[in-house]
């Protein structure tokens, strides 16, 4: 039983009557005050029929005489320090080693089932800096869900079709003699990120030459032959034309081999992928069953809109005067199967905060279509990502590629660890283990310890540093853990005697310690892992400081050493386990 479900039980003896468990408010005590745990008394001022001091000070004598876990207590105006007994704090250390599943839940047949969209990549462009942030968060955001008792499914939804995927196959056709990835020895995802950079640029050269002729920039794109040329491409697309839908299909082909090297590479993975070209169909079954019922109107082009303008929105197109369907057009038809496929009690889109309005519409458009999960979809809004030198393009090749990012990580990483001498006892083959782990720890913690929904600048130098709040110095402090327990082997750390007192050091880390389980529970409920990357944070540079205060192996006092041996190992148990809900590895050695 935890110290806050033992204080309730006193107060209810103490008051004789039922006290709700929200009513027993248990904080850390402030830095500045002495103590390990406050407890708010304003919540019970109603029962004491007191004043805050006179309930503080009643209460913290009665905890005195009857409650063994506090040893001592102090009042601040409506608070109650209360300074824990060293058994309690060794009974605590006990439970989290006996625990090996420490701060996560296991999910039952009866828990809620959560479905996590992320990656959702385009097939005309490899993955960039900006999906690494997206596909971090949704695998991170999924493990944590998981540890909190949720079933996960992860979903991946390919946009592989639209007039963007045409762009990239109308210039492979006008331009590409017939390459291919093996042809070329390039991945098949930047092979068709290339022309549809070309694209790009061939239609500005044909807007430049229109304007030339006198056209505004508007008249000229309105003219543009190559613009026309690619949407006549999607239309033949959409209609089945058997050589249109060939060379997509081939096409995609390549990009999707490219899309799971880099996938493998950064540590995600999905437990379904959906693709846009299957579910566009349903979306405009939905849209023109929702034109049938009034929900919708037409216009005289024959374009389907929605009218939001009740809802405080603007009218939406749904299907263009063509017949062709757009993103949201998808995204219904995408929902649709989704809810067919799996009995979905929450469904989670992880996409940037530049299509806040998007997913507005869309919770709106699946309720009015009938849809009970409408209304209850959650949009993880989360800022965009750049580089110290500012945004980047993709359409202008100005993007930073994620695969030549991960590369550079990790030779950045081997370069910074040689050069610290930390890869000195390890064969070529552990270096370059070592350095992959470390190099993708110090991408993936630089970018998960900041607030999800802040923009943020990526500075690669920055994150490969041994020192301060990077992923390499929680993997070191890791590794030196490890170092310690194998040195210790033979000692034997499985608990500690409950009559060893703990320094106000150690009593720091025990009470680190046990917050963990509500640090993952607040990862979730607030869907940031930079909570627990910041918790981990803060854990290691107590643990270092203890480290460098205190002697472990050396220390004469056996009942000590256990307790510090005991300690180590949990310390790095919680690291490990933190880290993995980023999906961060740690290396046993550095």
């Amino acid at each position: 039983m935890n110290i806050q479900e033992l204080i309730g039980q006193d107060l209810e003896r103490l008051y004789a009557v039922k006290i709700p468990a929200s009513s027993v408010q248990i904080q850390k005590t402030k830095k500045e005050f002495k103590g390990h745990l406050t407890l708010v008394v304003f919540p019970l001022l109603k029962i004491s029929r007191k004043n805050p001091e006179q309930t503080a000070q009643e209460i913290g004598e009665y905890l005195m005489q009857h409650q063994p876990s506090v040893a001592a207590f102090n009042v601040i105006k409506g608070f109650l320090n209360l300074t824990v007994a060293p058994a309690y704090w060794i009974s605590v250390l006990n439970d989290i080693a006996c625990d090996t599943s420490f701060g996560t839940k296991q999910a039952t047949a009866g828990s809620p089932l959560v479905m996590i969209e992320y990656s959702s990549p385009n097939t005309n462009k490899p993955l960039h800096l900006g999906h690494i942030r997206n596909n971090l968060l949704g695998y991170s955001i999924s493990e944590i869900l998981k540890a909190n008792g949720n079933r996960v499914v992860k979903t991946n939804i390919v946009n592989d079709r639209g007039i963007h995927i045409c762009k990239s196959m109308l210039a492979w056709k006008r331009w590409g003699n017939g390459e291919t990835p093996e042809s070329t020895a390039r991945k098949g995802d930047h092979l068709i990120g290339d022309y549809y950079v070309k694209f790009d640029q061939e239609y500005k050269k044909e807007i430049s030459t229109l304007q030339a002729s006198g056209l505004t920039k508007e008249e000229a794109e309105k003219r543009s032959p190559l613009m026309a040329e690619a949407r006549e491409m999607l239309r033949r697309w959409e209609a089945g034309d058997q050589e249109t839908v060939s060379l997509w299909k081939t096409m995609n082909s390549w990009v999707y081999a490219g899309f799971d090297q880099t996938y493998k590479a950064l540590g995600v993975d999905f437990d379904q992928i959906y693709y846009e070209s299957n579910t566009y169909l349903e979306g405009k079954e939905k849209v023109l069953e929702g034109l049938k019922k009034g929900i919708f109107y037409q216009q005289e082009d024959g374009s389907v809109w929605a009218d939001l303008t009740a809802d405080g929105l603007d009218e939406k197109l749904l299907l263009r005067a063509d017949g062709t369907s757009v993103y949201m057009t998808q995204d219904i038809g995408t929902a649709k199967l989704r809810f067919d496929d799996y009995p979905i009690d929450k469904m989670v889109y992880v996409v940037g905060n530049e299509q806040n309005y998007h997913f507005q519409v869309l919770s709106l458009l699946l309720d009015k279509l009938g849809f009970e999960f409408g209304k209850g979809l959650v949009h993880f809004s989360y800022g965009m990502v750049e580089l110290p030198e500012g945004k980047m393009k993709s359409r202008e090749g100005t993007v930073v590629d994620a695969d030549d990012l991960m590369d550079e990580m990790v030779q950045t990483a081997k370069a910074v660890s040689g050069e610290l001498g930390k890869l000195d006892a390890c064969s070529e083959e552990e270096a370059d283990e070592i350095s992959r782990i470390v190099g993708m720890g110090a991408l993936k913690y630089f970018i998960l310890k900041v607030d999800p929904r802040k923009n943020m600048v990526f500075n690669p130098k920055e994150s490969i540093d041994f020192n301060g709040n990077t992923g390499p110095f929680i993997q070191y402090a890791y590794a030196r853990i490890q170092s310690v327990l194998r040195k210790s082997a033979g000692c034997g750390h499985p608990s500690v005697a409950s009559d060893v007192i703990p320094n106000e050091k150690e009593v720091t880390l025990i009470q680190l310690l046990s917050e963990f389980p509500s640090v993952v529970q607040e990862a979730a409920e607030s869907f940031s892992p930079a909570i627990i990357a910041n918790y981990v944070y803060e854990l290691v540079k107590e643990y270092n400081q203890f480290y460098h205060d205190y002697s472990i192996l050396k220390e004469e006092n056996e009942a000590v050493k256990q307790l510090r041996l005991v300690l180590s190992d949990n310390v790095g148990k919680v690291i490990k386990t933190g880290f993995g809900l980023l999906g961060i590895r740690v290396p046993e050695r550095m």
